[in-house]
């Protein structure tokens, strides 16, 4: 009798197991579902929220040679001169974002800067040709520098370099200067490389080298996330070479 109730609760139980299994197993695969959907959401809300960055910002993919060297006949001087030129279609219509990125490199490299009359005790109208053309002053300026400072604020090592901000005018004994730049932009991401040379006229020694900086925009910031800098080639030079 007692092996006969045994197999009778047995015969009951099964049945209650497989369904159990069966729900458990449904639970799972809509846990599952639920999870892939949410993921789903989250990637279409970033790329929904860089999509609204990239249009507020009128950012559009492009490439452009920005700034390049030609000879010129100077009537000043009466000779050949190697100046700088822009492309200023492209910097009069510039976004605001490649304009920080554009802003920022010209900062620390030679782009024709010279005093606007003469020189301020505290060098305070140091104007050079790139900044000038983008609408932000004088170099070291507080319109230059708060520019700058509002879009890279959550970098803290472009931030503290800002605060060494350098006014060296074209004609300084040592001193970089731009041969060229290179702007690309794609999708949220801003790309600037440019070519550079410099000299030491004492020494009569020169060098030049080349960099890429990659920016990409988040929300009202622009973040670094590459940078590339080959090592500077060293050259000797003569004096009264450009």
């Amino acid at each position: 009798m007692v092996k006969l109730i045994q197999q009778s609760i047995l015969l009951f139980l099964i049945p209650l197991v497989f369904h159990s299994c069966d729900s458990n197993s449904q639970r799972g695969s809509d846990i599952t579902g639920k999870d892939s959907i949410k993921k789903e959401e989250i990637v279409s809300d970033t790329l929904n929220s860089i999509n609204k960055d990239i249009i507020k910002y009128n950012l559009t993919d492009k490439s452009v040679r920005v700034l390049w060297r030609e000879t010129k006949y100077s009537e000043e001087y009466k000779t050949d001169i190697n100046t700088i030129v822009l492309d200023e279609n492209y910097l009069s219509t510039i976004s605001e974002p490649e304009k920080a990125v554009l802003g920022l490199a010209s900062t620390f490299i030679g782009n024709e800067c010279e005093w606007d009359g003469k020189a301020d005790e505290n060098r305070s109208n140091l104007k050079c040709k790139v900044l000038w053309a983008l609408n932000l002053g004088y170099q070291c300026s507080p319109s230059h520098l708060d520019f700058l400072r509002k879009w890279f604020r959550g970098d803290k090592e472009i931030m503290e370099s800002l605060e060494a901000c350098p006014t060296m005018p074209d004609g300084a004994t040592i001193q970089d200067t731009f041969d060229e730049i290179n702007m690309d932009v794609k999708g949220s991401q801003i790309i600037i490389s440019f070519k550079a040379s410099g000299f030491n006229l004492r020494e009569a020694r020169g060098w030049d080298w080349t960099e890429k900086h990659t920016y990409k925009l988040e929300g009202v910031q622009l973040l670094l996330v590459d940078k590339e800098i080959t090592p500077k080639v060293q050259k000797t030079i003569e004096v009264g070479e450009g």
